[in-house]
């Protein structure tokens, strides 16, 4: 067993290291995300399965606190209400449940993270073009080869791993960088 941990850890700090190639666009993402939030902007955040679980984690992140206490900051996770899922899901479809979302709440300023382990997920590929319409910066979060979401996107952020579970988890650690951020540069406001 001690072996097997050890190999699971080892994959892990691998995918840290490989981390380091995406400091410019962790950075960059960050500016956007403490500029809407500095400008009275929100974030909206999307995503299916253990995707949408970081969607709600990350944006309970920012409305509650991650480390240092400061003012809640807006930020909207399109995974969590089951009205309005089911509902355009059954009147319009899966591929829609993000899309009206995005087009009812989104304003120019806002930021949308889109959260695809494939970066081929319809619903957030539609959420990503409704956000381009309504004047939003685009943030994805993917893992493989970006997939559509890669060249969608203003910057995507590509684990690259085939591995979903440990794609999952470097997003969760760019998410705790971006809510960092925030912790820092917003906590004196």
């Amino acid at each position: 067993m001690d072996e097997f941990v050890q190999r699971e850890l080892l994959q892990r700090r691998a995918l840290l290291a490989d981390l380091d190639a995406l400091t410019a666009e962790i950075a960059q993402s960050a500016r956007w995300i403490v500029q809407a939030l500095a400008n009275g902007n929100k974030l909206l955040l999307c995503g299916n399965g253990g995707s949408a679980a970081d969607a709600q984690h990350i944006a309970a992140e920012f409305v509650g606190c991650f480390v240092r206490q400061r003012r809640p900051l807006a930020a909207i996770a399109l995974t969590t209400d089951t009205s309005i899922l089911t509902s355009i899901g059954n009147d319009y479809g899966f591929e829609a449940v993000f899309q009206r979302q995005v087009a009812a709440l989104a304003k120019p300023g806002d930021v949308l993270i889109a959260i695809s382990t494939s970066g081929s997920s319809p619903n957030v590929l539609s959420a990503v073009q409704e956000a381009r319409r309504c004047a939003c910066k685009v943030i994805g979060l993917s893992g493989k080869t970006g997939g559509a979401l890669r060249e969608a996107c203003d910057v995507c952020l590509v684990v690259r791993s085939d591995v979903t579970a440990f794609i999952q988890e470097m997003h969760a650690t760019i998410g705790h960088i971006w809510c960092a951020a925030a912790d820092s540069l917003l906590a004196a406001e």
